[in-house]
């Protein structure tokens, strides 16, 4: 690999640990400071995350795009803005991240740096919160950036999260790399491990379908660099 995808792989990698470490991190705190209340837990959750996810992305945007999320790197890779290479580093990083964050946060809140989670998800309801979740996602970064926004894309993104927390039936994990992290923490954000594969497959099916849709609305527009464009060098 050349410098380039060095650089770029390594703010990719950790972006999505820090994302990680705000959910799980998130979650934990809330547990603790609101026993009992699940809807506050999910409150504090989900506006940490929202606002993390925007400052993460103004951070590291300029450097890798800041993806922090498999599925937003298969778009890129297949609306033509990255090379399969690339995107497969990006895609091993970000879940060697995930995982890292997810140890930090267990760690800092002195628990055993990884303890499988207990929390099944798994049924059809949530299943298609993750179709949705993720086609909405999708949607909103095609949206912004392929119209020339992509300045407002860290706070489009943020938003979006945080109230997909909400309404949808899952909370929205919509990133098959933060799946695979949090399925390493038995706290509230955590997955069990036998519920990541229908996740994922839940949030794949969900990007492949924003793709197709944000191409047929943008048929003539060229590939854009998701999140936020940057610059790069040859690798």
């Amino acid at each position: 690999m050349g410098n380039d995808l060095v650089r770029r792989a390594t703010a990719e990698g950790v972006g999505t640990a820090f994302l990680v470490t705000i959910v799980v991190g998130s979650g934990i705190a809330a547990q603790r400071l609101s026993p009992g209340d699940v809807g506050l837990q999910l409150l504090e959750n989900s506006i940490a995350t929202g606002a993390g996810l925007v400052a993460l992305i103004l951070a590291f945007g300029p450097v890798s795009g800041a993806h922090f999320n498999p599925v937003v790197t298969l778009a890129d890779r297949l609306l033509g803005g990255t090379t399969t290479r690339d995107s497969a580093v990006y895609m091993i990083v970000q879940v060697a991240g995930a995982c890292v964050g997810a140890v930090v946060a267990n760690l800092m809140f002195d628990l055993p740096a990884v303890t499988l989670s207990t929390h099944t998800r798994s049924s059809s309801g949530l299943w298609l919160g993750e179709v949705v979740a993720t086609f909405g996602l999708l949607l909103v970064i095609l949206g912004v950036v392929r119209s020339g926004r992509a300045s407002a894309a860290a706070f489009a993104v943020g938003g979006y999260i945080a109230a997909a927390y909400w309404f949808t039936s899952s909370t929205s994990f919509a990133n098959p790399a933060v799946t695979i992290g949090r399925s390493l923490t038995n706290t509230f954000a955590g997955i069990a491990p036998s519920s990541v594969p229908g996740f994922i497959v839940a949030q794949i099916a969900g990007a492949l379908g924003a793709i197709a849709l944000g191409h047929y609305l943008n048929p003539s527009l060229p590939a854009v660099d998701l999140i936020v464009p940057h610059d790069t060098e040859p690798s």
